[in-house]
């Protein structure tokens, strides 16, 4: 026999043709030559793949195990092995006759030793299955053979079905008289035979096997569709047949014979001892053709067949008369062993002589059946104990249930209680009257569910999670899937017969099936039972059959039934997939259902004990579970939290197991916190960030300094150094006088608000006195928390009413590289946890660490507290990761996940790896035998991956996972186990591993995680220590490496994840910035191929062209020819065209306001005219002016040097001062609505080193560039030459801009000037180019509002100034933004609401005109505001308010916010906060600027009076808007979007004033 090792593809073809897989498959086998070697390492994750199904792959890895088991059996016994062929060789190659010669395969090769491999394979395996039970284990002969039980002797049980191809036990002879002996018929041809023939034949076969059983005494069964001798071609003996009936009475009536063949005396004796014939079902997966067993009983009892002989005439057909004879002469039949066979004349004497013998050995026989045997027991509670929790004393609470049954009658609704308190994932229901009277009825009066049907969960998703999964919610409440309609259901969704069920909803059984097993939940993290409550149909055994296939065999499939009738219907349909032994083994059949719920309850973990939660009057009310699940977005901490586990089934050992998780580095649970309480386990250490954390909520609840309905108390933290555990800790304190919760962040804020004020309301009297919320919040986005803020704001809002104590308190934890620096921007409301130790809390470590020695814990099960007691000092974990790594296998598959999960967690915060894609890469796939279902990952690990990894639950999918201990552990590991490999290449090779990427559970997290590696960039916002240009790793690689190995490890993701478009925009970058303009060019082409219209990627393409063109001009000499000259003009003009093109998408994209393309058109805009005026083609005049370049940009002068050479470049070069000047003008208008001081996470020292894209100073560096741009299309000679005409207004507006004015910002940007009086200088200087008579001569729109703009500024920074004209002159000019049919900028129509507000002086009666201008010009604000802001996050919505009311009248009414800035003392970081907490308004010196004006509100919206009509405001904070209908008053502050109120008080009550604080 050719060796496995040695067979090429061929070989390995042929014999994959004779495993019964599926052709398509052993094509593809062949295509991705698989030769002996590569069969015998072939595993899961290279089968799927290539795209082969679970089954499939079941069947081929299991062939393969038993053909390598032959060899190295034929290998030991190949001294003893006999040269005589084996006679199962002949019988178990069906396809082949016998006497035919080694066949050819397709490429013309011989199978011989591959077919001879497999005969011998097939003769010599045992065909062994794996079973719970150790040693119960079936046994065959033959190749793939499966072995059957007959159908009990005298059974009508019309439930009792063969499985066709399955084998019964060989034909039997006599036994026991009692145990009936067996005789096989295939009878194939027979049945196909006219009436005539096929009762003759029949009747022949019967009578004979009849008599000769009823001679000899015995019980027997004659079987027709059994295969009856290995002569049968092409069956097995015993192998189940059938055949095709086609009418029933034909054999019943062919035993009519009797009469003609037996003795005229013996005939009624024999029709009673010949039992009719049992028709029994022959069923198949393959063919849905009906074909039966017809069997026939004989039982000749003492009382019928005493004394009596039966010889007999058999029938026979006359093939030449076409008649049925009788044989001449009666025959005598006995049985011989397994035959019937014709007793002999010589030994006639004999057998008569031993006729007494057998009677009375028959009637002892008889009488010993008939005794009442007592059957022992089968421990049935031991049974369910071990299928359902691997015989533990205690249900493992963190398996899933899926829950299959049918019809549960009224009576048993009682005893289904253990269902209550089961981890259940999802139900197929089969009764479609559950909802009304059955199950479902029942379930949702204690649990929250979400009702489906099949359709639902069949939507076909490709990779990852399935949208449909995040619509269904599955993992927060039981989905109970109702598989044959609802009854009650007013849709279309109709209960239907059996045959319409499997024709119409089958299908989508077999999706949802998939689609849980594959795409869901992950093997051995669920438990299938099925629950047979009532007669079973066939869908339900369809259901079986799709798990079965789906999970690769019964091991996580229990069925429990109490009715053993129902049972065995569900068993003998199943045994087409599962052969009865094993459905026996993984059944608990008998058990009364009121015993199953008692036993299984008193598995339970925990008691049934109801929970608690405090109320305003101090008391507690009650938590049922279905009112906590229908609040799914939180997980709600009681007042008794973890009070219902039962201690007395806690062990040391597992007490000990919780507390070591903790300190080795997993989050905190309440358990913890519980054990703790009791005393059970050592205290946990409480650090004072957690005082501190406490007094800051403290003075939140009594409303220090202010007050809100929504208060923030934000916790940073480095990593590891346990600010989730002080989070944990004060809402376990605060747990009896709050209500408290943790935000499951991956629900949307809207629900998340809906659930929090329904928690907030549940069992209160009056929700105008409820206790506050504390909601905990960790790791979030800076969006979703503004979000979530907002949505409880206006909720609250809605209430119309008013507390002393805020609604929510949402105590916000996220991990920080920097928490010092973020607490000190905003220290009223932030605590920042930190590695560094206080010296008495290295008092508390260095006692709680001798502590835990002293109980014998091991240092590597307390890791992370151990590193924390060293404040994770760099030489500590770097001496620590030393020592674990010695004599680590750097070649092993666990130390290579261990550096792939490295790279992660260093560079990816919050990454982790599932534990099904580290099972996947270990290889310990779904095919690993395993001895229980408790199946110990870290078990197939090395010591040194089993200390550092910890393993985790993520929160969203509930799939576990894996990470290293801590982010500093993991560098370590990286760099230690690096060796001289760079990081680059690991991460190459992690590219490649189709394992992890192909892996199913966690795949989108994980794809995730992976991208961030190489385009995730730190940004200080999100609490980096610094921000980078590239992701940290790239960053890495580039200094360590060099940016080609960076642009390489790029290229790779590129190509292996998808080829993504930003994976493509990221190599544009870092080949710009490495100065590969060429390359980059390509690259930003291949990234706007993939997404043509998003803003940042033809941001990213316009960036290549800026960078190339800054690179050119940078490096020109004076050998630069006018070619080169042209090509840098070109790139120049490529990078604005790419500009505006961003500009243009940025507009259409809803979710974002991306402002880049403006700013980059400008900043190249600005270069290339710098660049313009070098050229020698264009004279500089002595005084440094670039008369000639000006005439050139804004007239149609061409210099005849450039004429034709520079020819696709005139209109182009002509356009640039439109182009200029309107982006100047948006990024005006833009920051009109976001001006801020400057960036406040940028500290002063780092703004020298810009960083690209990023514009930390906008206002200054619109100024600057705004004198840039007019420096270029000014010329003191033009101005002469073209005074009076048209030209000559352009060189003022240009003058203008080089001033310092020209534009909003420009502007508004003199009012920041610490020297007011230079500032008011440079306006009057700007005032002094505008038209002395500007109602006379006419300005253009966008320099009239300029122009107004600088007297109202002039009047804040000089309100004496003779350039100042009168407010009402200014209000007569700006009367056009009003009257005007065209649009106007959002500038204009702020103006005209700080010019018509209501002037003490000018406006002494009411005027409607003014009143429309005013109303008129804030609806129109309001409107471009909503249209600028688009679907943008409400963080991102903040508005600047420019003005304040003032005391005075005309322009001296008008108070810039600067103004109160300064009178505000404090860092610009502690202003900040004062203007967020409201506390800006204590200082008296403000008031005696600002003017409080009276308005009114009105189910919680704020309005003022105009000059006639009620305007409504826009209160800065919402739910500083008292409820009721109240007088109020407010200071007035004017911006971009309209009018805004800032500290808002009751008039009759001015204490009473609740402002809100952000």
């Amino acid at each position: 026999m050719l060796p496995v090792n040695k067979w090429d593809e061929n070989h390995v073809r042929c014999w994959l043709e004779s495993t019964g897989i599926k052709k398509e498959y052993v094509d593809k086998l062949y295509l991705e030559e698989v030769t002996g070697p590569a069969l015998v390492e072939l595993d899961d994750s290279f089968l799927r793949g290539i795209g082969m199904k679970g089954g499939q792959i079941h069947v081929l890895i299991r062939k393969r195990n038993e053909l390598l088991q032959l060899q190295e059996n034929t290998q030991e016994a190949k001294p003893s092995t006999s040269t005589t062929p084996d006679r199962t060789v002949a019988q178990t190659d069906p396809g082949t006759p016998r006497n035919a010669s080694a066949q050819k395969n397709s490429s013309g090769e011989s199978c011989g030793p591959v077919a001879k491999t497999i005969r011998e394979n097939t003769a010599s395996t045992s065909g062994k299955r794996q079973r719970r039970s150790n040693n119960s284990q079936l046994q065959s002969t033959d190749d793939d053979i499966e072995l059957s039980n007959c159908r009990p002797f005298r059974s009508q049980n019309t439930d009792f079905k063969y499985v066709k191809d399955k084998v019964l036990s060989p034909e039997s002879g006599v036994n026991d008289l009692i145990t009936p002996c067996h005789e096989y018929k295939s009878f194939a041809i027979a049945a196909e035979l006219n009436k005539n023939q096929l009762q003759s034949k029949f009747a022949s076969e019967v009578i004979r096997f009849a008599s000769a059983c009823m001679n000899i005494r015995t019980n027997g069964t004659i079987h027709f569709g059994i295969a009856d001798s290995i002569e049968d071609r092409g069956h097995k003996h015993g192998q189940i047949i059938g055949i095709k009936v086609k009418e029933r009475e034909h054999y019943v009536d062919a035993l009519d014979y009797i009469e003609k063949c037996f003795c005229e005396d013996l005939q009624e004796t024999a029709r009673k001892c010949i039992h009719p014939p049992v028709f029994v079902e022959v069923v198949s997966k393959d063919t849905q053709e009906q074909r039966f067993v017809v069997e026939v009983d004989i039982e000749p009892t003492s009382s019928l067949v005493k004394d009596k002989l039966f010889e007999v005439y058999l029938p026979k057909y006359n093939e030449g008369s076409h008649k049925v004879t009788l044989t001449k002469d009666r025959a005598l039949y006995q049985r011989l062993g397994a035959k019937s066979e014709l007793v002999k004349h010589n030994n006639l004497a004999t057998f008569i002589q031993g006729l007494k013998d057998r009677d009375t050995q028959r009637e002892k026989a008889e009488l010993s059946s008939a005794e009442v045997h007592t059957q022992i027991p089968q421990n049935l509670g031991r049974k369910l104990s071990i299928l359902l929790n691997d015989g533990k004393s205690y249900m493992d609470d963190s398996l899933r249930y899926i829950l299959v049954t049918n019809r549960c009658e009224k009576d048993n609704l009682n005893y289904i209680n253990f269902l209550m308190h089961l981890n259940i994932f999802c139900v197929f229901d089969f009764d479609e009257n559950s909802n009304i009277s059955g199950l479902y009825s029942k379930y949702k009066e204690h649990h929250a569910t979400r009702s489906y049907f099949l359709q639902d969960f069949s939507n076909e998703g490709k990779t990852g999670n399935p949208p449909a999964q995040k619509h269904l919610s599955p993992f927060d409440q039981t989905s109970w899937i109702f598989c044959n309609g609802r009854s009650d259901f007013l849709g279309d969704e109709k209960p239907c017969d059996e045959n319409t069920w499997i024709r119409t909803k089958k299908k989508y059984l077999k999706k949802a099936v998939t689609r849980i097993c594959d795409e869901i939940l992950p093997k051995g993290s669920f438990i299938v039972l099925f629950l047979l409550l009532s007669p079973v149909q066939k869908p339900l055994v369809d259901a079986f059959q799709e798990f079965y296939t789906e999970m690769n065999g019964t091991e996580y499939i229990v069925c429990i039934a109490e009715s053993r009738e129902n049972y065995e219907k569900w068993a003998h349909l199943a045994q087409v997939s599962c052969s009865i032994q094993m459905l026996e083994q993984c059944s608990v059949v008998g058990m009364k259902l009121s015993h199953v719920d008692a036993t299984i309850q008193a598995m339970l973990p925990s008691t049934a004990q109801p929970r608690h939660l405090p109320v305003f009057m101090r008391g507690l009310c009650t938590l049922p579970s279905l009112e906590e699940e229908k609040l799914f977005s939180l997980e709600i901490l009681c007042v008794d939290q973890c009070d219902e586990i039962k201690l007395d089934l806690l062990t040391e050992k597992e007490i000990q197991e919780i507390e070591q998780n903790f300190y080795r580095g997993k989050k905190i649970i309440w358990e913890n916190l519980w054990l703790a309480d009791k005393r059970l386990c050592g205290e946990i250490i409480e650090r004072e960030a957690c005082k501190d954390a406490s007094k800051l909520l403290d003075d939140i609840l009594r409303g220090r300094e202010f007050n809100y309905s929504v208060a923030k108390l934000k916790i940073f933290h480095h990593p590891g150094s346990g600010g989730s555990t002080i989070a944990r800790q004060v809402l376990w304190k605060r747990r009896k006088d709050l209500r408290c919760a943790v935000i499951k962040a991956s629900y949307p804020p809207v629900t998340v608000c809906e659930h929090a004020l329904a928690f907030r309301d549940y069992e209160e009297k009056d929700i105008s006195c409820c206790l506050p919320v504390l909601l905990l919040i960790e790791d979030y986005d800076e969006d979703y928390l503004e979000e979530l803020r907002t949505e409880l704001m206006d909720a609250v809002a809605t209430r119309k009413t008013n507390s002393p104590r805020p609604y929510f308190i949402l105590l916000c934890c996220r991990r920080s590289n920097d928490p010092a620096r973020l607490c000190k921007a905003s220290p009223l409301d932030t605590v920042a946890v930190t590695h560094k130790l206080t010296d008495s809390e290295k008092i508390l470590f260095k006692t709680k660490l001798e502590k835990l020695k002293q109980k014998d814990t091991k240092l590597e099960f307390i890791l992370t507290f151990v590193l924390m007691c060293e404040e994770f000092n760099a030489t500590y974990v770097r001496d620590f990761v030393e020592h674990i790594l010695q004599d680590i296998d750097r070649s092993s598959r666990d130390t290579c996940l261990m550096r792939y999960v490295a790279l992660l967690n260093f560079y990816v915060p919050n990454s982790y790896v599932s534990l099904s894609h580290c099972e996947a890469f270990l290889g310990l796939g779904v095919y690993t035998e395993r001895k229980s279902r408790a199946y110990d990952f870290k078990s197939h690990l090395s010591e040194q991956a089993r200390i550092i990894f910890i393993e985790l639950k993520e929160s969203t999918s509930y799939i576990s996972s894996v990470q290293i201990i801590h982010c500093l552990v993991a560098r370590e590991i990286l760099h230690q186990l690096s060796g001289n490999e760079p990081q680059s290449q690991l991460a190459m090779t992690l590219l490649q591993e189709k394992t992890l990427f192909e892996n199913r559970f966690g795949q989108e997290e994980f794809i995730k995680f992976i991208r961030d590696l190489f385009i995730r960039r730190d940004k200080r916002s999100r609490g980096d220590s610094t921000d980078t240009l590239f992701s940290p790793f790239i960053e890495h690689v580039c200094k360590a490496e060099g940016c080609e190995k960076a642009i390489a490890v790029l290229k790779a993701a590129y190509e292996l994840i998808g080829k993504d478009a930003f994976f493509a925009q990221q190599l544009a970058r870092l080949h710009y910035n490495n100065e590969k303009f060429k390359e980059a060019e390509y690259w930003a082409g291949v990234a706007k191929f993939h997404s043509p219209d998003d803003s940042y990627i033809l941001d990213t393409e316009g960036q290549v062209y800026r960078k190339w063109f800054s690179f050119t001009v940078d490096k020109m000499t004076q050998e630069d020819t006018p070619e080169s000259i042209i090509q840098k003009i070109e790139i120049a003009l490529k990078a604005m065209k790419c500009f505006r093109a961003a500009q243009q998408a940025a507009k259409a994209e809803r979710d974002s306001m991306n402002n880049a393309g403006y700013f980059g058109e400008v900043e190249v805009g600005c270069r290339l005219l710098k660049f313009l005026s070098t050229l020698h083609v264009f004279c500089v005049s002595p005084d440094r002016e670039s008369s000639e370049l000006v005439k050139y940009l804004t007239t149609d002068y061409i210099p005849k040097d450039i004429e034709k050479t520079w020819g696709r470049l005139h209109s182009r070069l002509k356009g640039l001062r439109q182009n200029l000047y309107n982006a100047l003008e948006w990024i005006s208008e833009d920051l009109s609505y976001f001006q801020t001081d400057k960036n406040h996470e940028k500290e002063e020292e780092d703004r020298k080193d810009e960083k690209e894209e990023q514009i930390y100073n906008p206002r200054k560096w619109l100024k600057r560039q705004s004198e840039v741009y007019a420096r270029f299309f000014t010329s003191a000679s033009l101005i002469e030459e073209r005074k009076g005409g048209p030209g000559s207004q352009l060189m003022r507006r240009m003058n203008i801009y080089r001033s310092g004015g020209g534009s909003v910002t420009n502007i508004l940007s003199f009012l920041t000037d610490k020297k007011e009086n230079r500032s008011a200088e440079k306006l009057e200087n700007i005032l002094s180019f505008y038209t002395e008579n500007p109602l006379r001569d006419r300005l253009e729109d966008n320099d009239l509002i300029t122009y107004i703009l600088c007297h109202i500024t002039l009047a804040c920074l000089a309100p004496g100034s003779a350039k100042l004209l009168p407010m009402q002159t200014l209000r007569e000019l700006s009367v056009r933004f009003f009257r005007g049919k065209r649009p106007f900028p959002a500038s204009a129509h702020f103006l005209l609401t700080l010019l018509y507000w209501p002037d003490e002086a000018l406006d002494k009666e009411p005027n409607p005109d003014k009143d429309e201008i005013l109303n008129t010009a804030l609806h129109t604000l309001k409107r471009l505001y909503d249209i600028k802001m688009k679907d943008v996050p409400t963080r991102k919505k903040r508005i600047y308010t420019h003005f304040f009311l003032g005391k005075g009248y005309g322009l001296g009414k008008i108070v810039h916010k600067t103004k109160i800035d300064k009178l505000t003392s404090g860092s610009l970081d502690e202003r900040r906060m004062k203007w967020l907490h409201g506390t800006v308004w204590n200082n008296p010196r403000i008031h005696d600027i600002i003017k409080r004006v009276s308005g009114w509100t009105q189910d919680r919206r704020l309005f003022i009076r105009g000059h006639m009509k009620e305007i409504p405001i826009l209160a800065l904070h919402r739910d500083s808007v008292p409820p009721g209908n109240e007088n109020v008053t407010f200071y007035l502050g004017f911006s971009f979007n309209g009018l805004v109120a800032f500290n808002i008080e009751v008039e009759n009550n001015p204490i009473v004033s609740r402002i809100q604080g952000n």
